[in-house]
């Protein structure tokens, strides 16, 4: 067999093994997509608060409040997926075997990634779908072609942190995972999810440059609340393609030291 199918093979089979995990514990989705809709449902009614009695206003911060939370479902979903695979593993007491298998951890990564970006928009569509019917939004005026093309082009960038983060449940299962939360969460303090980032301390807001986030988000608003066309965001879309085409193999790199040290000192052993 030709090496490259071999390696697409593997990172297929990868992916077939989680959606069989999803399929296993179909009752435990479920509730995490309820969960996720009832969520993104509890922002948007905050916006019909503040809208008051203009159905225009109300229309617009429902609608940056439900952008909001609907793509940090689809971020969050990609960030800690990659990280949750490696947690799952340690817990299983697998990722000995998973590690020792002759396959490469791009491939093995690559698998995971990729199960992470097509669930996270089946996830995210029914969030959004949801909130649409709940609130009786109309997106006829919203560029959707465009909001799908800044989620495709944000996905590198926030795969390449998940796989950064994806180290914490490496080196510790008892607190690793926790970890990955924290890490979750400074990110949704600078990227401006629910809020503008004009908003932050002057001393905190430099910081939301550096999150793929911001450029997403005020992209994927332009888009839904003002009809922007992909040129119109061009130039986040060039931001988010450099951060990927950096953040990627970054937590490779990354991904790959922290397995190296796992390995040397014993740490991938739970009852060691």
């Amino acid at each position: 067999m030709n090496p490259v199918t071999a390696e697409i093979k593997a990172s297929v089979a990868f992916i077939e093994r989680n959606f069989n995990l999803a399929r296993r514990y179909a009752s435990w989705e479920l509730i995490f997509v309820v969960w996720n809709v009832v969520h993104a449902l509890t922002i948007g009614l905050i916006g019909v608060y503040m809208g008051g009695d203009d159905p225009e206003k109300v229309r617009e911060a429902v609608l940056f409040l439900i952008v909001g939370a609907v793509l940090w479902n689809f971020l969050r979903l990609l960030f800690f997926e990659v990280a949750d695979a490696v947690a799952w593993e340690r817990w299983e007491g697998t990722i000995e075997y998973t590690f020792m298998s002759p396959v490469y951890r791009l491939t093995h990564l690559a698998g995971q990634c990729i199960y992470a970006i097509v669930y996270g928009f089946l996830r995210s569509g029914i969030v959004l779908v949801s909130a649409v019917l709940f609130f009786d939004l109309s997106l006829s005026d919203a560029n959707l072609t465009t909001a799908v093309a800044v989620l495709a082009t944000a996905s590198l960038s926030f795969l390449g942190m998940g796989l950064m983060a994806a180290v914490f449940p490496l080196l510790s299962p008892e607190k690793g995972a926790r970890a990955t939360d924290i890490f979750g969460t400074l990110v949704l303090l600078i990227s401006g999810v629910y809020y503008d980032v004009s908003v932050l301390p002057d001393w905190l807001r430099p910081l939301s440059t550096f999150s793929p986030g911001t450029y997403a988000l005020r992209s994927i608003r332009t888009a839904l609340l003002d009809n922007a066309s992909v040129a119109d965001v061009q130039g986040d879309l060039i931001i988010l393609t450099v951060s990927g085409v950096i953040m990627v193999p970054l937590g490779l790199w990354i991904f790959h030291v922290a397995e190296v040290y796992a390995k040397r000192t014993g740490r991938l052993k739970r009852s060691g």
